[in-house]
């Protein structure tokens, strides 16, 4: 039995991809979603490395747009044309993304200070950035958005920073797309809990 409202949005939070461009928050709650998440999600040594980007809108359309001219000139019109162009379009159809970056500046300066540990530093940021990603996700969740994660890096990269004024160090990790559902999420899967846990002490 879930026992609090954490764990039952942590359980509520899956990959939905039926989207519309529709939010049943205002954008100033979503804007309040992602502060709290970049003032409050951890970081090794306290790095605070994670950068964000929320487009909202017709600048989420755009990326969308961009993003799939990018894709048909890197793959071609027939391979794009088909599944690949209704995905795409099915993102296009949210409300927003949000991007997630690494700035890596803050890592590579624990890297230069602490030198025993310089080849973790990286490693570390990568899993704060997907802690960001995660309490977004479970938290649009929560207030009614549905979402999915998506990886378009490095494709995409170059087009970000000339159309958002996106510093060019900063390294794009990850897309988060969201709007109101339309359709509900495909049936998870899980494997057994006794093949993926070991406990002692008992």
């Amino acid at each position: 039995m879930l026992s609090s409202a954490f764990l039952q949005a942590v359980v509520g939070r899956r990959s939905v991809y039926q989207i519309a461009n529709r939010s049943p928050i205002s954008d100033q709650e979503i804007r309040h979603l992602v502060s709290t998440a970049i003032l409050h999600a951890p970081s090794c040594f306290n790095s605070q490395s994670t950068r964000i980007v929320l487009l909202l809108k017709e600048e989420h359309r755009k990326f969308w747009d961009n993003a799939s001219n990018i894709l048909k000139a890197k793959i071609g019109e027939d391979a794009f044309h088909g599944p690949t162009e209704q995905k795409m379009k099915g993102f296009r159809n949210g409300y927003g993304s949000i991007l997630f970056f690494e700035d890596p500046e803050p890592v590579q300066a624990l890297a230069d200070k602490f030198p025993a540990y310089a080849s973790n530093f990286s490693i570390w940021a990568e899993h704060a950035n997907a802690i960001h990603q995660y309490i977004l996700w479970t938290a649009l969740s929560e207030h009614g958005l549905g979402a999915s994660l998506q990886h378009y890096s490095p494709l995409v990269d170059s087009m970000v920073v000339e159309q958002w004024n996106v510093p060019a160090k900063w390294e794009l990790k990850a897309q988060l797309v969201f709007g109101e559902p339309t359709g509900s999420a495909r049936e998870k899967e899980c494997l057994s809990v006794e093949d993926r846990i070991l406990v002692y002490g008992e």
